[in-house]
């Protein structure tokens, strides 16, 4: 692994830690999970609380002072604050419909905002032992199940016709707007938008374009800063910096991450 600086040593060291032990926890209820074959995307398991609720204590006890932000109504965040100069936002399972469904496509998400910006990420993929993680000024790295980990960089495509984008699952024969707006060359679709950051940041994919009304902190904090320390480049579908800590934490004005080199074409794009 490469060296921490001392500023987020302890922050990416925790959270590295709360997001391994999480994985484990999921990896044994998933292989006794029945699979709901129609779950559908509101869908929360107890997997999910129990993962949070692990994940939250052991930040709340390495930083006590810290606000906590997380998707799930559980235990750990009663009394604490869910705002303030440093807030972890965790999504204990992202792509919930992954998981209840066994398509082995869902992550854990840990993110670290500092006066509203992301500093760090973590973003795991238990079904696969991968690790994506990144921190402000140390670029973003991928660790496999052996523990070796690469740098990732983003691609360097600069064509939207030629780009390969990353999106959820569609209906059948009903292309998506960022599919009809951008024209990519191919289409690669999973469920979790940190699987989706993390695929952009590693270079698999040159563009995710979420264009739901609305979506909340937890579903991007983590992988926002996979892309940007990979090189690449996260804002709102309007080109603006994402913006965190609303009063419901909802982000309501989309997200576009890419490898950089084809945003400005992508932002214009979408706003046809």
């Amino acid at each position: 692994m490469k060296p921490m600086p001392n500023s987020l040593g302890w922050e990416l060291s925790a959270a590295l830690e709360a997001a391994e032990r999480a994985g484990e926890l999921i990896r044994r209820e998933y292989e006794s999970f029945v699979a709901i074959p129609d779950a559908p995307a509101s869908i929360s398991t107890h997997v999910d609380r129990a993962s949070q609720e692990l994940i939250l204590d052991h930040l709340h006890g390495r930083f006590p002072k810290d606000a906590l932000c997380a998707e799930e109504k559980t235990q750990a965040l009663e009394g604490v604050s869910q705002t303030g100069a440093r807030v972890w936002v965790v999504d204990p399972i992202d792509g919930t419909r992954g998981f209840a469904r066994k398509t082995g496509q869902f992550s854990v998400m840990i993110g670290l905002l500092v006066h509203g910006r992301a500093v760090l990420g973590v973003v795991l993929e238990p079904a696969i032992d991968r690790c994506t993680y990144a921190w402000a000024g140390g670029g973003c790295w991928t660790k496999m199940g052996d523990g070796t980990s690469i740098l990732c960089s983003v691609s360097g495509r600069k064509s939207l016709s030629g780009c390969v984008l990353t999106q959820s699952w569609s209906r059948p024969g009903q292309a998506t707007k960022p599919v009809q707006a951008l024209g990519p060359n191919r289409v690669i679709e999973t469920y979790s938008g940190g699987v989706k950051l993390a695929m952009v940041a590693r270079g698999e994919a040159d563009v995710y374009a979420n264009t739901y009304e609305k979506f909340f902190d937890w579903d991007v904090c983590a992988g926002h800063i996979l892309v940007t320390e990979a090189g690449g480049q996260v804002t709102d579908l309007t080109g603006n910096p994402v913006a965190y800590q609303a009063p419901d934490f909802g982000q309501t004005r989309g997200l576009l991450a890419t490898n950089g080199h084809i945003h400005d074409a992508a932002v214009t794009r979408l706003a046809l």
